[in-house]
């Protein structure tokens, strides 16, 4: 089994952001749904995930830089946990003591399925408004012909390795303690014929459609639990869950910084010396007067409070930043042009107090 820090890519010494990083990044690039029929990029998924599942709690990591892989070596599969389906040092006391105790058979824990990841492409008045959307992607579910047992006709035998246990002995130096059984791996049953289709593995990847509910506000890489509409368990585990990546796509218009968005209104040369309304549009679908007051200066921002993004499962919405782009005209008539220069001609320094100030530094520097 490769090494979880070299599966994720990262140092042992790496924080949980990193590995977290490592693990989108890795999930994503090597879906099953991206790379179809590639068994490399499929176990490449998994091996992901195995990794994921237990650098990412900080108990289970512990474990692993003191013991690697044999930290969970017991239960792997009666002790599953998320899509990595790992045991930990729990199932491995509890079995000692049982066998010195004279206890029991073991109930086995059927394993959970899968969890999956999906990126759903919204658009920012998607996210403003909240949408409907449905989305197709493929995943294991439970084999219909055989129920999931992976046996024609659902006929299971008991297993002749533990007698049905699901257990076996084991001697680690002194002690004596029980493990899965290998044959049957902890479920004390085996398959006498394979279902033929499925092929003894219970579960058969097919296409399915899930409606995804977004709630207003959603912002980039927020993310979506759609419980039990992941891959299907063993028999008798529950489905895992459906992780829903929202991808906010670029506007025309707007930029968003959290719930405020941010917008470049361009006015006239005259608009901004004279004064004057523009009319400003919001996601909400209706228009806003914007008031530029006489000598307005390029780049300056105005502020329209809650015309922003809704607040994600809180009240209120942001704020709309409206910045102003003075456009200049490249091209004018003639009578246009001596307007313009009768116009300059009675500016003075006190019209520009900057351009003034200015000159007068340069003044300064020069005389020195």
């Amino acid at each position: 089994m490769p090494d979880f820090y070299e599966v994720l890519g990262v140092e042992r010494n790496a924080d949980a952001q990193a590995i977290k990083s490592a693990y989108r990044r890795l999930a994503k690039e090597h879906h099953p749904d991206r790379n179809p029929g590639d068994s490399k990029a499929e176990q490449t998924f998994k091996d992901v995930n195995r990794a994921y599942e237990v650098l990412k709690d900080p108990e289970r990591r512990s474990a692993y830089d003191q013991m690697g892989h044999a930290a969970f070596e017991e239960g792997l599969q009666a002790g599953s946990a998320g899509a990595g389906g790992f045991g930990g040092f729990g199932d491995i006391f509890d079995s000692i003591f049982r066998d010195f105790m004279g206890g029991g058979r073991r109930t086995t824990r059927s394993a959970r399925g899968a969890d999956l990841q999906y990126a759903l492409a919204v658009t920012l008045e998607e996210a403003y408004h909240g949408a409907n959307k449905t989305i197709r992607f493929s995943a294991e579910e439970t084999c219909e012909r055989c129920g999931g047992s992976g046996a024609e006709g659902n006929r299971l035998a008991t297993c002749s390795t533990c007698n049905g246990s699901g257990e076996m002995s084991a001697r680690r130096g002194m002690m004596i303690f029980q493990q899965t059984c290998p044959s049957c791996r902890g479920r004390g049953q085996v398959i006498e014929v394979p279902c033929s289709a499925c092929h003894g593995g219970g579960r058969i990847r097919r296409s399915r459609s899930v409606e995804v509910k977004i709630p207003p506000g959603v912002d980039d890489g927020t993310r979506l639990r759609l419980t039990g509409k992941g891959e299907a368990g063993a028999p008798g585990g529950r489905a895992g869950d459906l992780y829903v990546f929202m991808e906010i796509e670029p506007d025309p218009l707007f930029e968003r910084d959290r719930e405020h968005l941010q917008m470049i209104v361009p006015i006239s040369f005259e608009t901004a010396v004279l004064g004057d309304e523009v009319v400003v549009p919001s996601l909400d679908g209706g228009r806003v007067k914007l008031a530029i007051p006489p000598g307005a200066q390029n780049g300056q921002k105005f502020r329209l409070r809650g015309k922003g993004m809704p607040r994600l499962q809180r009240s209120g919405h942001g704020d709309l930043y409206v910045q102003i782009s003075v456009e200049v005209p490249s091209k004018l008539t003639r009578k246009q042009k001596q307007a313009l220069e009768v116009f300059a001609n009675d500016m003075t320094d006190s019209n520009y107090p900057s351009i003034a100030k200015f000159r007068a530094a340069v003044r300064r520097s020069a005389a020195s």
